[in-house]
C-alpha cells in the first residue's frame, strides 16, 4: 500500500515573495530543495501555473520514487503508465493505481494539466542536463495541422506541423452541454443565505460571468458603480477585475490583462457590466456588515465571524458557502461557482438569438468560436425548434 512506503515526504513549499504574492517549490523531508523540480518551477515564476504544476509534479515525483526511476532512466512508456495509474485510459498494463481512496482519479482536465506539466518538466531537464535524448525526442513529437489550427494561427496557411503531447488524454468533440445551475437556483439560494455578503455573492455570480477568484479578489477601488465613471472605459456601472499577486486572502483573477491606477482610478483589466440588482446588493452589504466589521485592507468581501472577522474572505470560503446554501435550499447536485458562469452565458445566448459575439462580449470570453461550439445549440423544446420540425414533417402549425 502507498501508506506503507516512504513516498509522501516530498512536499510543496509555499514561499512569500518580496514584491507580494507567493512562489512554490518542492522540498525533501530535511527541507532541502529538489533542484530538478525547482529549476523547472522557476520558469513559471510570477504565474498561476507555478502553484498548479508544483502540486501535480510532487505527486509524480512521489510515484517516481516508488518505481525507482530517475530523469535519466524514465521512458515515455513509464510516463504513460503514470498517466494510467492516476486515471487515464491507456492501452497497456500500468500496475497499481496511484490515486487510491479517498483521493479520486484525475478527470480529463486534470489529466491534460498533468500531461502538460510532465512534458514541460522532462523537456526542461533533458535540455538542461543533456540526458535521456530518447525521451526528449518522443516528447517533441509533431502532427499535421488541422483546419482549426490554421484558422487560429497567424499565417496559418504556411504551417506544416503542430506540436503534440503524447501524454495528453484523447479528447472527443467539445462538450456541448456544460453543467448549468438547477432550475430556480438563484431564488432558492437567496432564500436561504444568512448574510448580506452571501446574498451579494449569489447576485454577482448570477448577473455576470465573473469567476470566483476574480470576485473574491475585488478591491473597493475596482468598483465603478455609477454612470460615466472617471476611468472612461465604460459608460455604465461596471467592475474592473484585476489580477493581483499580493491579495492577503490568496485570491487572484485567472485572466491577467494589463491594468493600472491612473490618478487614483483603476483602469483596464477585465471589465464586467454591473446590473441594478448587483448595485443594490452591494449597498445593502456595505451599509450593514461591511461598515461594522471592515478592517481597512481595501478588499470587498470580508469574513463576518470568528477570530479573523473583518479580514478578507477567501475563494474557498465562498465555495463552501455556496455548497452549504445549496444543501439548505435542497437543490440537486453540488452548487459550484463555475455553473453560474455557464448559466449566464447560456442565458445571454438565448436572449441574443444565439449570437456568439454578444455572449463573448458580455461574458469576457476569449473566443466567439468557442462560445458558439459550447453554448450555441438550439433548445430542443423551444417553440421555434418544434415549428421548424413540423414544417419539415409537413404537419400543421
Amino acid at each position: 500500500m502507498r501508506s506503507a512506503m516512504v513516498v509522501g515526504d516530498l512536499r510543496v513549499q509555499k514561499l512569500a515573495r518580496a514584491g507580494g504574492g507567493w512562489s512554490y517549490t518542492i522540498v525533501w523531508p530535511d527541507v532541502t530543495v529538489d533542484e530538478e523540480a525547482d529549476s523547472y518551477l522557476r520558469t513559471h515564476e510570477g504565474s498561476g501555473s507555478q502553484k498548479t504544476y508544483a502540486y501535480f509534479l510532487v505527486d509524480h515525483l512521489r510515484w517516481r520514487i516508488r518505481e525507482r526511476l530517475t530523469t535519466g532512466s524514465v521512458t515515455l512508456l513509464d510516463l504513460l503508465r503514470y498517466q494510467g495509474a492516476v486515471g487515464a485510459k491507456v492501452a497497456m498494463p500500468y500496475g497499481q493505481p496511484w490515486r487510491v481512496p479517498p483521493k479520486r482519479p484525475y478527470g480529463t482536465s486534470a489529466l491534460e494539466i498533468s500531461a502538460s506539466c510532465l512534458k514541460g518538466f522532462y523537456l526542461h531537464q533533458c535540455a538542461m542536463s543533456g540526458v535521456n535524448p530518447e525521451l526528449k525526442a518522443a516528447l517533441e513529437a509533431r502532427r499535421l495541422p488541422t483546419r482549426a489550427d490554421r484558422d487560429r494561427a497567424l499565417l496559418g496557411h504556411v504551417k506544416t506541423s503542430m506540436p503534440v503531447n503524447p501524454l495528453a488524454p484523447k479528447r472527443g468533440t467539445r462538450r456541448r452541454h456544460p453543467k448549468m445551475l438547477p432550475d430556480g437556483a438563484r431564488g432558492g439560494l437567496l432564500d436561504v443565505v444568512n448574510t448580506a455578503r452571501d446574498a451579494m455573492v449569489v447576485t454577482w455570480l448570477s448577473d455576470t460571468s465573473m469567476r470566483i477568484g476574480g470576485l473574491t479578489g475585488l478591491h473597493l477601488a475596482d468598483l465603478h458603480l455609477r454612470d460615466n465613471a472617471d476611468c472612461g472605459e465604460c459608460k455604465s456601472p461596471h467592475a474592473h477585475v484585476c489580477h493581483r499577486w499580493g491579495n492577503p486572502n490568496g485570491a487572484a483573477a485567472k485572466i491577467k490583462p494589463d491594468w493600472e491606477t491612473v490618478d487614483g482610478v483603476v483602469t483596464k483589466g477585465e471589465i464586467y457590466r454591473v446590473s441594478p440588482a448587483m448595485v443594490s446588493s452591494y449597498y445593502t452589504y456595505m451599509t450593514t456588515e461591511y461598515a461594522q466589521y471592515a478592517a481597512g485592507h481595501g478588499m470587498l468581501l470580508i469574513q463576518l465571524a470568528g477570530p479573523r472577522r473583518g479580514e478578507p474572505w477567501s475563494a474557498d470560503a465562498a465555495r463552501g458557502m455556496l455548497r452549504r446554501a445549496g444543501r439548505r435550499a435542497e437543490l440537486p447536485g453540488r452548487i459550484r461557482p463555475q455553473a453560474f458562469r455557464h448559466q449566464f452565458t447560456n442565458d445571454v445566448m438565448d436572449a441574443s438569438n444565439n449570437d456568439p459575439q454578444v455572449a463573448k462580449a458580455a461574458g469576457n470570453w476569449a473566443s466567439a468560436q468557442m462560445v458558439d461550439e459550447v453554448y450555441g445549440h438550439p433548445d430542443l423544446h423551444s417553440p421555434q425548434f418544434v415549428a421548424v420540425l413540423n414544417k419539415v414533417w409537413g404537419e400543421q402549425a
